[in-house]
């Protein structure tokens, strides 16, 4: 899995994987571990994730930051969470600005990314028996049921906050859960991604500006220990649940393939095309807004296509062309193998 001598167009390839993974990520309903598991670079992430230990600490502080570096495969986590960073802050407002504008097109070509990504894992799944059919069948309906909950209210209590913190990290780890969408489901999905996250800005921006008096804001301060809190949570959750599924994915390969073949089937119900996206809303009705500019979800409200409508053949386009997409990649990676690369 740990691979020390990348040439240089592996690295703007894996920098490239960053960008698409953090992008999914921030979407609700889209999960970035769909993007790593089709990428080819799932594995690695999990393991690499799992040499983030007690082990590898006590070599930083006895050996030093380059034998650290080595050991949680740095090079690759540096280049990937560099991409996942960066796209928060480029790729991810332009996919943030097409699905205010086009927002039928954008979760269209998505569903047919995810319909692309199930062909693409499960063509060299050769497995199939009644065991892991069974597992195939429990997380298709485990990905369906969350597909269809609606959500509960905001809760910021400190403890079920952590619990929060663990779950959104979940896209990253496991493919086909949006840790966002399940943040809208246990209903924090504003207090920890939007209203937090503003106390944040708002603090650092007065900060900058040599004011302090938000020390005096209870409120204020409230938000911000709420935000630590959910940090914490979300980095005791990308480490604890990649020991979880390394071990998983050694010991029980096959079933948790299986499993996660079904959930990212079962999570086609959350980026069903044809949804009205509800937003949080101000009292004269318009549409608020995160610090960023984004507008703040809430839920989604399902429905059927209409077939007379001209905009319903050209998201049918669209699903076509984000299968198209997963067919390419598919076709790049054999040529890749087929030339030694």
């Amino acid at each position: 899995m740990y691979h020390p001598t990348r040439n240089v167009s592996d690295k703007i390839f894996l920098f490239i994987k960053g960008l698409a993974m953090g992008a999914a990520n921030k979407v609700p309903g889209v999960s970035g571990g769909v993007v790593a598991f089709v990428a080819g670079f799932y594995e690695e992430f999990i393991y690499s994730l799992q040499k983030v230990n007690a082990k590898a600490f006590k070599l930083l502080f006895n050996r030093g930051f380059s034998v650290f570096y080595r050991y949680i495969n740095g090079k690759f986590l540096f280049l990937l969470m560099g991409g996942m960073i960066v796209s928060y802050f480029s790729v991810s407002k332009i996919l943030d600005y097409f699905i205010e504008k086009k927002e039928l097109y954008v979760w269209a070509a998505f569903f047919g990314m995810i319909i692309g990504s199930i062909y693409y894992i499960a063509k060299d799944y050769h497995h199939w028996n009644r065991r892991t059919l069974s597992f195939l069948l429990i997380g298709t309906l485990a990905g369906i049921s969350i597909s269809f909950l609606n959500p509960a209210r905001e809760n910021d209590n400190l403890i079920f906050v952590f619990f929060c913190g663990i779950i959104s990290v979940s896209g990253m780890t496991l493919p086909g859960l949006s840790g966002s969408f399940i943040l809208i489901l246990v209903g924090n999905y504003v207090l920890l991604l939007v209203d937090s996250v503003n106390a944040l800005y708002d603090t650092m921006a007065e900060l900058l500006q040599g004011d302090t008096g938000f020390i005096h804001n209870k409120e204020r301060l409230h938000t911000l220990r709420i935000l630590a809190v959910f940090t914490l949570g979300s980095a005791t959750g990308l480490v604890t649940l990649s020991h979880l599924l390394s071990y998983v994915l050694k010991h029980y390969k096959n079933i948790t393939l299986a499993t996660i073949i079904g959930f990212i089937t079962g999570s086609l119900g959350v980026v069903w095309p044809w949804k009205k996206t509800i937003y949080r809303t101000a009292e004269d009705g318009s549409i608020l807004r995160d610090s960023a500019g984004d507008p703040i979800i809430l839920n989604y409200e399902r429905f059927l296509p209409d077939p007379s409508a001209a905009e319903t053949w050209i998201a049918v386009a669209f699903i076509g062309l984000g299968i198209s997409l997963l067919l390419i990649l598919e076709w790049y990676g054999n040529k890749k193998k087929r030339n030694g690369a």
